[in-house]
């Protein structure tokens, strides 16, 4: 099977797509052949070597290293978490699912981005048929750490919630959860996306210098929590807008975490197969949209990688095996 591998950690000129061995169903296991894998920075961070240093900081602050272990890094590596597609291969003890099966999830091992992937049996829900594989392989790591940001936070009717890069792979899911609890958002994002927070009850502000004020007048004075899927200063701005710590989560500023200003529930913080479960309903009955920023093959992964590195496009950027 083709598949994405890397040799030594570097920039995106280390990612090769070669002929590998095709996996094998160990008991507990499916094999899917994938129809989309998406793109998420996470990848950029193993594959600069930077992965076991925030994995560690995340322990660290969540209490619970032992959930789930960060793969050991052995060259050549693989690389992607999410995915959908058929399930081609049953192992042993696995009663749920049939080869011929619709199916999405993720990995552990961080192999997505190959043509066939060996996965956890319970690591997998049904995909709805109206559902564009597209979406379906898109939907575990961004959207599940925007339901953990919502439920640490917890906004509820009458308070105003502020979400940074509202447009991003998990802002533009995290905007749409918050928005069901039935408090006002407000969606921190470029002039390019307004118009899509409003067709989705989100009300937009253009971020960058004055967005402070601009804020303060969109919520009438009063932020009450903070979601910060960008980084940069934006845990300060939002104790700058008066939000205690306990109501603010971000899902990428570490330091922030660890100095008690904020806290960094995230894509393992959602409640796995079961959380999984409750964004696919959200998106089959129409309730949640998943935007699809670009699609690439598998060929050009080099590429796709440099457009989530801009960390500009709104929505995900998935792989077409």
């Amino acid at each position: 099977m083709k598949a994405v591998r890397f040799d030594h950690y570097g920039d995106v000129d280390v990612l090769d797509v070669r002929d590998v061995d095709d996996p094998v169903a160990a008991p507990g296991q499916v094999v899917v052949k994938v129809r989309a894998a998406a793109a998420n920075p996470g990848d950029i961070y193993v594959r600069e070597g930077l992965a076991e240093q925030a994995w560690a900081l995340r322990a660290r602050l969540s209490g619970r290293a032992s959930d789930t272990p960060l793969p050991s890094m052995t060259f050549p590596a693989g690389q992607g978490t999410d995915l959908a597609g058929q399930i081609v291969a049953v192992g042993a003890g696995v009663e749920r699912w049939h080869v011929g099966d619709d199916v999405l999830g993720w990995s552990d091992e961080r192999v997505s981005h190959a043509e066939l992937v060996a996965v956890a049996a319970d690591h997998l829900v049904t995909k709805p048929a109206g559902m564009s594989w597209e979406v379906a392989g898109s939907m575990y790591v961004a959207p599940m750490a925007a339901l953990a940001s919502v439920e640490t936070v917890s906004p509820a009717p009458g308070e105003t919630i502020v979400v940074s890069g509202a447009a991003g792979a998990v802002g533009v899911v995290a905007v749409q959860l918050a928005r069901r609890t039935g408090a006002a958002v407000i969606g921190l994002t470029s002039q390019a996306n307004h118009a899509w927070m409003r067709d989705h009850g989100i009300t937009p502000v253009t971020y960058g210098d004055g967005q402070a004020a601009r804020i303060r007048s969109a919520a009438g004075g009063r932020v009450d929590a903070f979601i910060d899927t960008f980084g940069a200063d934006y845990v300060d701005l939002a104790h700058e807008l008066g939000v205690p710590a306990k109501r603010v989560n971000t899902v990428v500023d570490f330091h922030a975490a660890l100095d008690g200003r904020a806290g960094i529930a995230g894509t393992n913080d959602a409640g796995g197969a079961a959380g999984l479960q409750h964004l696919v309903d959200l998106v089959a009955t129409g309730e949640l949209d998943i935007p699809i920023a670009a699609t690439y093959p598998l060929t050009n992964v080099r590429k796709a990688y440099q457009l989530v590195a801009e960390r500009r496009t709104h929505g995900k950027i998935v792989l077409v095996p």
